[in-house]
């Protein structure tokens, strides 16, 4: 719910992860350009040099009255830029759909939803298995018990929904572009076994055709290629002044990289996978051979 009851949609929900790294960048570039070093802002308003850090990173919530200590520190006086970047602080306040999903959700992938659910282009590349945004509820079900034996299923259960929930973004009015680069690898590694992969496959033709979905398979018969380095997401957003950010995930964290020479690095891969992978209707004839023989 939002601040006055009201519900809050996931475009709003997303939007505000993607607010609290715009006003965290302002807060940097103003604090830079005072010449203010972090602790000296981390003093100002009662806080260590790292929780500066990781405002300015987007990392965490804003507290109007340390926007306000902060804005008054960097000498802005300016009524109408310190309404836009307090209107900004409590924009990006806004809990987002997938804070429901708090007891299964680890806090470094919550970032990432909210990124996910606010881009309009997502590239990915995926090499371990079908990426999450195209699984069936039967596919994710194994992969997630695969992942977490033991778990109880009332947990693998709830992992799966936030799944499904998450995929409602490609259907959406305001749906992203989505391309997807998957190595054949993920596509013959079976999880669930054949009904649930043959079911699998359909899915990706069925999806492939969706027009804001552009589908590849990288196959085995071309060798070595750009995607040596494993599985990276790219993000693209609406914001003009927004970089383009990277997703590393790792098995207890992950990394988001928006350096523009980093950026640069996957972009140049990233390009590469989709010049050298068949195009989307010879990936389609992959996978309903693929499919013939499961």
């Amino acid at each position: 719910m939002g601040r006055a009851g009201k519900p809050v949609s996931a475009g709003e929900s997303s939007g505000s992860v993607v607010r609290r790294i715009l006003l965290g960048s302002q807060l940097r570039r103003l604090r830079e350009s005072r010449g203010i070093t972090r602790e000296a802002a981390g003093y100002s308003i009662r806080a260590s040099e790292s929780k500066i850090s990781r405002m300015e990173l987007g990392r965490v919530s804003f507290k109007a009255r340390d926007v306000e200590d902060l804005l008054t520190l960097y000498g802005v006086t300016d009524e109408a830029e310190r309404d836009s970047l307090l209107g900004l602080a409590r924009e990006a306040n806004v809990a987002g759909w997938w804070h429901s999903y708090g007891d299964v959700l680890p806090g470094w992938f919550q970032t990432y939803i909210g990124l996910e659910g606010a881009a309009s282009l997502i590239r990915i590349y995926e090499v371990q298995f079908v990426h999450g945004l195209l699984q069936t509820e039967a596919y994710a079900h194994a992969v997630v018990a695969r992942g977490m034996p033991g778990a109880p299923a009332a947990e693998i259960d709830r992992r799966v929904a936030l799944r499904l929930a998450r995929q409602k973004a490609l259907v959406s009015e305001r749906a992203p572009r989505f391309h997807a680069v998957l190595d054949e690898a993920a596509l013959r590694r079976p999880y669930g076994g054949r009904e649930v992969m043959r079911a699998q496959l359909r899915h990706l033709i069925d999806m492939s055709e969706q027009p804001n979905i552009t589908l590849q398979v990288m196959p085995f018969s071309f060798g070595g290629h750009a995607g040596e380095s494993g599985a990276f997401t790219m993000l693209r957003f609406p914001e003009s002044d927004l970089s383009d950010i990277v997703y590393l995930e790792q098995l207890t964290s992950a990394l988001y990289l928006d350096k523009a020479e980093e950026v640069a690095q996957y972009e140049k891969a990233m390009v590469r996978l989709h010049e050298d992978s068949p195009g989307p209707e010879e990936s389609r004839d992959l996978l309903r051979g693929l499919l013939q023989l499961a």
